[in-house]
């Protein structure tokens, strides 16, 4: 590896709000308030128009040297190709002692090239190879996965339609979500960003938690993706045990998780395209065949079969309450864009484009697809052991209408799969740079790819390989349920962190931005409510239950985990 080289950054102070003379000491402070960097050398001073003093006479500019361990908070807070229009507010917290105001200073940043530009850059960092259209599709191929092509197949036996009205309900829930995380991320784009916002906004225990959590629930997410592979598989080779194709397809997507991020975001994006053209596929072949009465399906397909067979809400608001944990599951990992935010070119402009456009298709397309599935069988005439997509297309009577769509589910699976141990590699990557998981999963190999988080995220979901061995008819229930721990608990934090950065802004702390929250405070304490109503029906159902038993002994095994790691992230700091 190439040695770290120190890197130069100039503070651009506004003249009115610091004066000439301003001591090195505080020049010092605002360093390390904006990166944590106590050991910073404070260069010179210059006033924007070329001249330049020693520290005690300077001008309103700061000429900074970082030290190599600064280089990933650096990065991460330069946003962008272009920096110069990057903001910081910095609170400096120096006594009037020194003569000058404690008062907040707001101050442009901008990152220069080596300060030895025949040395090659630090390896450090995680490149920003992903466009606008990755970012949103690495979400989107994220979230449309076995919750809704596999998991809506029982989740329909709970509600019947009225499953349609819980995914609704989610999404409200799951927009707010989204947003709020999105004005977090035009205030910071960092890869990692759920640890990185709790710890700055709630408290280290947060960041460890939640980091931690997250990589947790993605783990538990690739079980369920893996399992649901080796049930799809099935369809083929009944004969074939269910682990077998669960280990194949994981020995691969690890192989594909090595390579190059834009290629990975390249082979996601075509993924998540084929999944979002299936769905609305199915929701033109649906709609053709109930106005036009098309083929054998068509003579009892129409859209009576929502209310004719025990009504819209066959078993009352209960079976939507039921159906609420396979929803949010089905909702998980639309939070991708926040993971890949330290990798995204441009973000200011990406982001809100990636979580507007994730929000308005997750909407269409499951509520969409499930009312023309309803609507095409009637919903107590599909089993809850099958996808309802392979069942529709069998009955079409498309030649290999089923089979085509069972590949599809087979690779929505994978593809799923695929975004959860990119986002775990990075996750644990951004742990160990926090002091929060060991260093070495901080390393980066030659592609600028957190390689051994990789491969240690993809051991762990090696035991829903061997759960599929011991448990193959029950592992998809119990893992996806357990996940949805990870999950909570991240979109939790996420939701408290806003409230925490929003009263940043009003002390004028922080920097405001352009994409915000709507309704904020009063839509966090929705979301907040509505994810603890979630928690609390886990109880109600049987196979759901094991994740309340599962819940007690991660957090404990987190508490312990904390203490054993805050020395060392305390002397780091």
């Amino acid at each position: 590896m190439p040695p770290e080289t120190a890197a130069h950054c100039r503070f651009n102070v506004r003249p009115r709000e610091i004066k000439p003379g301003v001591s090195a000491s505080l020049a010092k402070s605002i360093l390390h308030a904006a990166t944590g960097d106590r050991d910073g050398v404070v260069l010179a001073f210059d006033d924007r128009q070329g001249r330049q003093g020693s520290p005690e006479v300077g001008d309103p500019g700061i000429l900074l040297r970082l030290q190599p361990a600064s280089t990933e908070r650096l990065h991460s807070l330069r946003g962008s190709k272009t920096l110069a229009n990057q903001r910081l507010v910095v609170a400096v917290n120096k006594s009037r002692k020194e003569g000058n105001a404690a008062s907040p200073i707001v101050a442009g940043f901008e990152m220069s090239k080596s300060l030895d530009s025949t040395q090659p850059q630090a390896q450090e960092d995680l490149r920003r190879g992903l466009k606008s259209r990755h970012v949103q599709m690495i979400a989107i191929g994220g979230t449309i996965g076995v919750g809704l092509f596999l998991g809506s197949a029982s989740a329909i036996q709970k509600a019947g339609p009225g499953l349609t009205l819980s995914y609704a309900f989610g999404a409200v829930a799951i927009y707010f979500i989204m947003r709020a995380l999105g004005e977090l991320l035009l205030y910071r784009p960092v890869s990692g960003s759920f640890s990185t916002y709790a710890e700055e906004f709630i408290g280290p225990w947060a960041g460890f938690a939640t980091g931690w959590s997250y990589w947790f629930m993605w783990v538990a997410t690739g079980m369920a993706e893996i399992s649901a592979v080796g049930v799809y598989v099935h369809y083929w080779f009944p004969a074939v045990p269910q682990w077998v194709p669960a280990f194949i397809t994981l020995a691969l997507l690890f192989s594909a998780n090595l390579l190059a991020v834009k290629l990975f975001g390249e082979v996601e994006f075509w993924f998540a395209l084929l999944k979002v053209a299936t769905i609305v596929a199915t929701i033109g072949l649906g709609l053709t065949i109930i106005i036009l009465k098309w083929g054998e399906l068509g003579k009892t397909a129409g859209f009576s079969n929502l209310w004719t067979h025990g009504g819209f809400l066959p078993f009352g608001a209960l079976g939507v309450l039921l159906s609420m944990q396979m929803v949010m599951f089905a909702y998980q990992g639309v939070e991708l864009v926040g993971v890949s935010a330290g990798e995204t070119e441009n973000p200011e402009q990406a982001l809100p484009e990636a979580i507007n456009g994730v929000l308005y298709w997750m909407a269409a397309l499951y509520v969409g697809s499930l009312l023309i599935i309803m609507s095409l069988v009637a919903w107590n005439r599909l089993s809850p052991d099958a996808s309802p997509f392979v069942l529709v297309f069998e009955k079409v009577g498309i030649p290999a209408g089923a089979q085509i769509i069972n590949l599809v589910v087979i690779t929505a699976a994978a593809s799923a799969c695929n975004s959860g141990i990119f986002s775990t590699g990075r996750m644990l990557h951004s742990l160990a740079k926090a002091n929060h998981a060991p260093r070495i999963f901080g390393k980066l190999n030659g592609r600028n790819i957190p390689a051994i988080g990789v491969a240690a995220s993809t051991g762990a979901m090696l035991v829903g390989v061997a759960l599929n061995y011991v448990v193959p008819k029950q592992v998809f229930v119990y893992v996806t349920s357990v996940s949805l721990v990870g999950s909570v608990w991240t979109w939790a934090m996420i939701v408290i962190a806003h409230l925490g950065y929003r009263k940043a802004i009003a002390r004028n702390e922080k920097p405001p931005v352009a994409y915000r929250m709507p309704g904020s405070p009063y839509t966090n304490g929705f979301a907040i409510a509505f994810l603890v109503g979630v928690a609390m029906l886990l109880s109600l159902d049987q196979d759901t239950r094991i994740a309340l038993y599962v819940a007690p002994v991660w957090f404990a095994i987190l508490g312990a985990g904390y203490q054993i790691a805050k020395p060392r992230a305390q002397r780091r700091a």
